[in-house]
């Protein structure tokens, strides 16, 4: 489950981190998630800077960073690394898991990919309940061009791959399209889930 950069363009375009398990251990801790989610949407910063963000206390912000730099997910930002406080950026715009990691018989590996995924769905939840209580704030332009959307189908494991990767191939054509500058161009954030379901017609 990829997260796409701000404003990327199809040349400067990064590959996302493929999670092994070592990485994904060494990621999957709620506030060292919401750490890279911070920079990775609002651009470098300072662990203070990120604690008051966060909420959290900046000796816990500056362990878990050295914590994320460790694993290579963050490093130092040398532009702006000059004064008394380290300036972090993200060392990558996006992370995807390793499809084996679900398969892996080792119960630390399952532990880590359970937070990381129910992390990562809280965050959903958390970025789409921001929108709709601040929705009124939006022209009605955008408040019409929002969708909150689900479907239910019948697919077989290999359709829903095959569908999975039309829709990221499809995001991907719209992906660095439009100048930032440009007039009303938002970031956007588009959340994609696709899941089995047991006993429901």
């Amino acid at each position: 489950m990829p997260e796409k950069p701000a404003h990327p363009t199809r040349e400067e375009k990064p590959a996302p981190r493929v999670l092994d398990p070592r990485s994904l251990r060494g990621l999957a801790h709620p506030l060292r998630i919401q750490l890279l989610r911070a920079l990775r949407h609002h651009g470098p910063a300072t662990a203070s800077q990120l604690a008051e963000r966060l909420g959290e206390s900046s000796g816990a912000t500056s362990y878990h960073l050295r914590q994320l730099a460790a694993h290579g997910f963050v490093q130092d930002d040398p532009e702006r690394g000059k004064g008394r406080e380290r300036w972090w950026k993200a060392a990558q715009e996006g992370t995807t898991v390793d499809e084996a990691l679900y398969k892996n018989p080792d119960p630390e590996v399952q532990g880590a990919v359970e937070v990381f995924l129910y992390e990562i769905a809280n965050i959903h939840t958390q970025e789409l309940n921001t929108y709709l209580g601040t929705r009124h704030e939006w022209t009605d332009a955008w408040g019409g061009a929002s969708d909150i959307s689900d479907f239910t189908i019948h697919l077989t494991a290999e359709r829903q791959r095959e569908l999975n990767q039309r829709i990221h191939d499809l995001i991907d054509e719209y992906s660095g399209t439009t100048e930032p500058d440009s007039a009303d161009v938002q970031r956007v954030r588009m959340h994609f889930h696709a899941f089995p379901q047991k006993g429901v017609n």
